[in-house]
Parts: structure tokens; sequence; C-alpha cells
């Protein structure tokens, strides 16, 4: 399964780190933090990450063209269980 992901320098999209099925059953996450590196801007206010069902989901816009940007999601889980995946958006003319 890939984890890139092509955008246009002029959207403001969302994008989600999908836990589900990862998750234990009825392990719930109780704390998750989204980072995205400088050049590329992290969904703030209605737009911020939120987590519903094993689903982390953020937004992003901006970014320079051609160059990709590794987006990391780390979880803690009800299970005392902790982990980090990245995610890589490539940034194109669209």
């Amino acid at each position: 399964m890939s984890n890139q992901f092509l955008f246009d320098d002029d959207a403001n999209l969302d994008f989600a780190f999908n836990w589900a099925d990862w998750l234990a059953t009825g392990e719930t996450i109780t704390a998750y933090t989204v980072t995205v590196p400088t050049g590329i801007t992290l969904g703030t206010g209605a737009k911020e990450p939120s987590q519903s069902a094993g689903k982390v989901t953020y937004w992003v816009s901006g970014g320079a063209i051609g160059r990709t940007y590794k987006v990391a999601c780390k979880i803690t889980t009800s299970a005392s269980r902790i982990d980090e995946r990245t995610m890589n958006i490539k940034v194109l003319e669209r």
C-alpha cells in the first residue's frame, strides 16, 4: 500500500490516517498528534486534526511544487499502546 499522495499547491484538502484495522476489539484512540514540517500548513479551527472511529483526519494547504512533505501521526490507545505512522504528501501543479 502506497503512503504517498499527490497534492496541488493551491489546494486545501483533508487526509486521514486509518488505524481502525490495527486497533484491537474495543480499543480506542485516547490521544493523537499530527505534525507537519515547515513549508506546509496544518489546518486550524474547524479544520484542525480530529479523530473518530479509529481514523485521524487532518487538513493541509500550501507547500512548494516538487517537494514531498512527511506528515506524521502519533497515537496513544486505551490499551496504552503508542504508535506512529508517516504519510508523504507530494506537491505538484495539477
